[in-house]
Order: C-alpha cells, then structure tokens, then sequence
C-alpha cells in the first residue's frame, strides 16, 4: 500500500524535524539536574587542565583520558543523559573509549625535551608515579 507523502502508513501525519539522539528529551527537562552527567564530566575536565598547568602534561593526560572514561560509563549505564547522547549508545561509548585511549597513549609516549630552556618550567608530570 503506497502512502502519502508526509504521512505514516496508519495515516497520522508525521512530526516535521528532526529526532532526538538515544537519551536526549527537551533542552528544558524535568528540572534543574537535568545535565548532571555532563556536569561531572565538565568537572573531571577542569580539574584535568588545572592539574596540567600547575603539575605536568603526563599526570593531566591520565586525567584527561579517566574523563573520557567517565563519559563512556555515564553514556553506557544512565539512560537520561542529555547532551553527552550525540549519536547511538553503541557509538557514542566506543568513541569515547577510543578518544581515552588515545589520550593516554600520546599523554604517555611524549619524550623529555631535548633541550633544556631556562625560562620553560620543569613540569613533566613526573613527580611520585615514575612516569
């Protein structure tokens, strides 16, 4: 049976717009917590580049890499989790896993400078895990 254009087989006219991604509801929400976990990601974040500018690249890189990490487990296990849903579920987490791991490779193979400049600060993260 051939439909109409711009209606569903049973009739209904369909919704004009564009479909909301796996997990996402109404930028408004159910109320104020609405983008907790993209709040807590944010938050590893900031505490990854402070950790950057005060301490080492190697040290930050770890941190940057967990958020990713905790992205990846707040988009697999919470259902409602507003704008880190961007695509499927499936897909969202393996390009955070992926993203992490990447961090933490590169964070981790950076070699010591070759040169030593007087006015660059010696913050390489090294500091108490051996790095």
């Amino acid at each position: 049976m051939a439909t109409a254009r711009g209606r569903r087989k049973d009739g209904r006219k369909k919704e004009p717009g564009t479909y909301l991604p796996e997990g996402g509801a109404s930028p408004a929400g159910p109320g104020p917590l609405r983008e907790w976990p993209a709040m807590v990601v944010f938050g590893c974040l900031i505490a990854a580049l402070l950790t950057a500018a005060l301490d080492g690249f190697r040290i930050a890189a770890i941190l940057i890499a967990g958020t990713f990490l905790v992205a990846a487990i707040l988009r697999l296990f919470v259902s409602d989790v507003g704008v880190l849903a961007i695509r499927s579920r499936f897909t969202d987490v393996g390009v955070l896993l992926f993203f992490g791991a990447a961090v933490l490779l590169l964070g981790l193979s950076i070699p010591e400078p070759l040169v030593d400049l007087p006015w660059v600060p010696k913050r390489t993260g090294s500091k108490g895990l051996g790095l």
